[in-house]
């Protein structure tokens, strides 16, 4: 059994639902197995700490959690067209594993949660794919051959899964759209991890 991480910042549950879309995707595939991690928030109190473990959702990713990993699916809600801080915040610390090569020739993909269909999360996707390039892993998207793809009214690009979230106000589920892509996106994660991983 080998174990494709799905690593993810969320604040207000959108990102959340989506990474566990992946995983259902990411544990479709006979063989492999869905590893969910978060990371914690930050502050600008330089004071404020986190507890070493979160009241709800996923345990907070360790540096063994990548190192251990088949593939990787990262998730992030946009913050002006960008990841969001505590995602980048974590990745910043990975320099070890850079160094020791670590994540070299791993497939990875990327989704986000945007409020709004024009919030960026295409530029989104995009940020969250330059540090894994620098790991030297091998960036998966969607392909048109997926037909929610050509369909959705939602979220979904060919750089990753994606959610409209709305205004905190007014949240949207997970379309159907969504969901399936999410799924897909999973799916092909652990496919190539699992080709990768076959000797």
């Amino acid at each position: 059994m080998i174990d494709v991480l799905v690593l993810y910042y969320s604040r207000h549950g959108s990102t959340a639902a989506l990474a566990r879309q992946v995983a259902r995707g990411i544990e479709s595939v006979a063989g492999v197995q869905a590893r969910v991690r978060s990371v914690p928030p930050v502050s600008t109190d330089i004071e404020a700490t986190a507890p070493a473990v979160p009241e709800s959702g996923a345990p907070y990713a360790t540096s063994k959690d990548l190192r251990e990993c088949a593939g990787l699916v990262l998730g992030s809600p946009t913050r002006f067209g960008n990841m969001a801080a505590p995602l980048k915040y974590f990745l910043d610390g990975t320099s070890d594993l850079w160094l020791s090569g670590a994540l070299i020739g791993k497939p990875a993909a990327v989704f986000t949660s945007t409020g709004s269909q024009h919030g960026g999360n295409e530029s989104t996707l995009l940020t969250m794919m330059l540090p894994l390039l620098h790991h030297g892993m091998v960036l998966v998207g969607l392909p048109y051959s997926e037909p929610a793809l050509s369909g959705t009214d939602s979220g979904g690009t060919p750089y990753g899964a994606s959610h409209i979230a709305g205004t905190a106000g007014k949240p949207r589920p997970l379309t159907r759209d969504e969901s399936t892509l999410a799924q897909a996106l999973g799916k092909r994660v652990a496919e190539l991890a699992r080709k990768l991983s076959t000797p």
